[in-house]
């Protein structure tokens, strides 16, 4: 398994997802999403597993600003978020070319 786990410091999710793979002695990677945003094959990878929708943290600060809700275009979507990081929900769990977000250790132990 190469897992990679993108999130943020802060978030709870994120932490529990951390502790989920340490406490199994699963190695992965951590990415904090404040410090390095999700590379753009990064983003197509993870979006074909889950879905751009599924990606889009509507709860985020900056949401309303953004006018994601407003955007019909993939594309330009794409962009919004690799440029914003923080509107993407967290935390973003990679395992080759499967992914998740949010805590859902039901799908990840089907990895293991």
């Amino acid at each position: 398994m190469n897992i990679q786990c993108f999130g943020r410091k802060k978030c709870f999710d994120t932490q529990k997802t951390e502790r989920y793979f340490k406490e199994r002695n699963i190695k992965y990677q951590f990415i904090d999403l404040n410090i390095k945003g999700l590379s753009k094959g990064e983003l197509q990878s993870v979006k074909h597993s889950v879905g751009l929708n599924n990606l889009i943290n509507t709860k985020a600060k900056d949401y309303k600003k953004s006018n994601l809700q407003q955007i019909r275009g993939e594309e330009t979507k794409e962009e919004i978020l690799l440029k914003n990081p923080q509107l993407l929900n967290t935390p973003i769990v990679r395992n080759g070319r499967d992914a998740t977000v949010g805590y859902v250790p039901e799908i990840w132990t089907t990895w293991e």
